[in-house]
């Protein structure tokens, strides 16, 4: 996790490391070159959090081409084998979502979230993601 958390601070546009983790995966290249990182953990929302469902928190590539792509399927398949049943993420809602569509995951209808977090019994920053996000989805059965 301390590699992909390094990856995606070196690389990603607009999120930062995160603090756990069930598994990371990482694209890499014939010299063992690292091109692009995914960190699966437990769903943040916990309405979501059922012990069925892992989310893909952060994923990030150099550009490589399909790594995204890649690294989305590798993350279904690795949380199947774990015994879970579905797994999602969420994408701004400015991003198109290609690489989701093209590893088979469907977009929940609407948008989600949009707000922050900071209440006065528990004041946090605001994130740079605050903004709507697309909730995208694959079962895993």
């Amino acid at each position: 996790m301390r590699d992909a958390n390094a990856f995606v601070l070196a690389h990603h546009r607009h999120s930062g490391q995160v603090r756990g983790c069930k598994f990371c995966v990482a694209v890499v290249d014939d010299l063992d070159a690292v091109h692009g990182v995914a960190i699966v953990g437990r769903p943040v929302a916990r309405r979501l959090d059922d012990g069925k469902t892992a989310e893909v928190t952060r994923l990030c590539t150099d550009g490589i081409a399909n790594g995204c792509s890649f690294l989305y399927s590798r993350c279904a398949r690795i949380a199947k084998l774990m015994g879970y049943q579905k797994i999602i993420t969420y994408t701004l809602a400015t991003e198109n979502g290609a690489s989701l569509r093209a590893s088979g995951w469907q977009c929940a209808p609407g948008l989600r979230g949009g707000g922050n977090w900071n209440v006065p019994g528990r004041p946090r920053a605001d994130s740079r993601n605050t903004g709507p996000k697309r909730l995208y989805y694959k079962e895993l059965r």
